[in-house]
């Protein structure tokens, strides 16, 4: 019963947000992982960050990985 409420009032919010009743599924469906590409190392440092091992450091791309 508890879980009923929960999904109506996900999809009621997600009505008023205007997300309609497909949107709504795929909000609650989908988890909240951002799915990233990863960077050259000249990306990296276009940025403002530095290669370190396999990801960038700092900068604007900080924490995305370098292949």
């Amino acid at each position: 019963m508890r879980m009923r409420r929960i999904l109506a009032a996900v999809m009621a919010t997600a009505a008023l947000a205007g997300l309609g009743l497909t949107g709504a599924a795929t909000a609650m469906a989908a988890p909240n992982i951002a799915v990233t590409e990863s960077l050259t190392p000249g990306e990296c440092t276009d940025a403002g960050g530095k290669v370190v091992g396999m990801y960038c450091q700092g900068g604007t791309k900080d924490g995305q990985m370098v292949d």
